[in-house]
């Protein structure tokens, strides 16, 4: 235990609740321990509980700290993978040539509330803001990004020229400088 309370090269947590022990072993009282080592007076209790509890093996980590997960491993497969699926009311050409949708009265494309929406209907319980997290840490797209410029339409008539000939262009005039041996 002195060994371990005194590691450089062991887990810095690991080493504080050594020393904990340490002190405690050597007569010290728990606020005294507290003021030492900077820490709440509950934290030396819990930890010298858990030590006197379970040996050496008390002073690891606690494993399942946190909250625990809501939806599953193969439930966020499944999110990520609607994605990749086109949406319930896009319109797909048919073997007969005719466009149809799968869900006429559905989203053409895929949002944050559609993919929910969807997820919910197949028994994930998701909301919006847990599907965009999903999506964003795995680096996935689920918007479509929208080029206004172009058009299968054949009416459709493109954006005419940048600005008018009346505003001029600002001259680029070359920056004056320090000579230097370039310029020669």
């Amino acid at each position: 235990m002195r060994r371990l309370s005194r590691a450089r090269k062991a887990p810095r947590d690991l080493v504080l609740r050594a020393r904990m022990v340490e002190l405690s072993w050597s007569g010290e009282r728990v606020p005294a321990i507290a003021d030492e080592l900077r820490c709440s007076l509950k934290t030396v209790r819990r930890w010298l509980h858990h030590f006197n509890r379970l040996g050496l093996d008390g002073l690891e980590n606690l494993g399942g700290q946190g909250r625990k997960r809501r939806i599953t491993e193969s439930e966020r497969s499944r999110v990520i993978g609607l994605v990749s699926q086109p949406a319930p009311g896009r319109l797909t050409v048919q073997a007969d040539g005719e466009l149809a949708a799968v869900d006429e009265s559905g989203p053409p494309q895929w949002s944050l509330d559609a993919l929910a929406a969807e997820a919910r209907r197949l028994g994930i319980a998701i909301g919006r803001s847990q599907v965009r997290r999903i999506l964003l840490a795995e680096g996935v797209r689920w918007r479509r990004t929208r080029s206004r410029t172009r058009s299968k339409d054949p009416e459709f008539e493109g954006k005419g020229h940048g600005s008018s000939a009346s505003t001029p262009a600002h001259p680029r005039a070359r920056r004056s400088s320090a000579p230097t041996s370039s310029d020669r």
